[in-house]
């Protein structure tokens, strides 16, 4: 078994856009993703994006147009000497009442039995109490970054939190190395 930090996507890896990223031109790269990216790289750790696109299930983009975008920062990270093992998206409209949007577990309980995760070594880098909530419920060590919905004073949160996915990265490999 292995460990994973899991990513929220928009807020974390690239700008939350209130009206959706709707093709490729939407996507804003946040500088420190891409840096958070290569640092871990090296490691053993898994990466994966469990991301939340409920654009597909209100009709706004397609599924088709969420892989291609998502393809695209694979190879945009790879690029530059990141990495992105798996990418698990709810596609569910916010009403559907499945288990796989956040602040359910879904997605991380699927890519614990797909990749072999050990979940209790595993963290979530993410920029809303939903991921906060979901990484809780899965047994995930939760980290708060300030480049979304944080940043927004989204809600009470008394966690660990950090400037960006960047800082969240290097705390998680040098609190490992170091211990906490």
């Amino acid at each position: 078994m292995r460990s994973a930090v899991f990513f929220d996507r928009d807020g974390v890896l690239i700008e939350d856009r209130p009206d959706f990223v709707r093709d490729w031109q939407d996507v804003a790269i946040l500088p420190a993703a891409e840096r958070a990216l290569a640092f871990i790289a090296p490691s053993d750790f898994m990466v994966v994006i469990a991301s939340n696109q409920s654009g597909i299930g209100r009709g706004i983009v397609s599924k088709e147009t969420v892989d291609s975008v998502n393809a695209r920062l694979v190879k945009h990270f790879e690029n530059l000497g990141g990495r992105i093992d798996r990418i698990y998206i709810c596609p569910h409209h916010p009403d559907a009442g499945c288990d796989c949007r956040k602040p359910k577990p879904g997605m991380l309980l699927r890519a614990r039995d797909e990749l072999d995760i050990d979940l209790s070594g595993s963290f979530l880098i993410g920029d809303a109490l939903r991921d906060a909530a979901a990484a809780a419920a899965a047994g995930v060590h939760p980290l708060m970054v300030l480049t979304g919905r944080a940043e927004a004073g989204e809600g009470e949160w008394s966690g660990p939190t950090y400037q960006d996915a960047e800082d969240a990265v290097k705390w998680i490999i040098n609190s490992r190395v170091h211990g906490p």
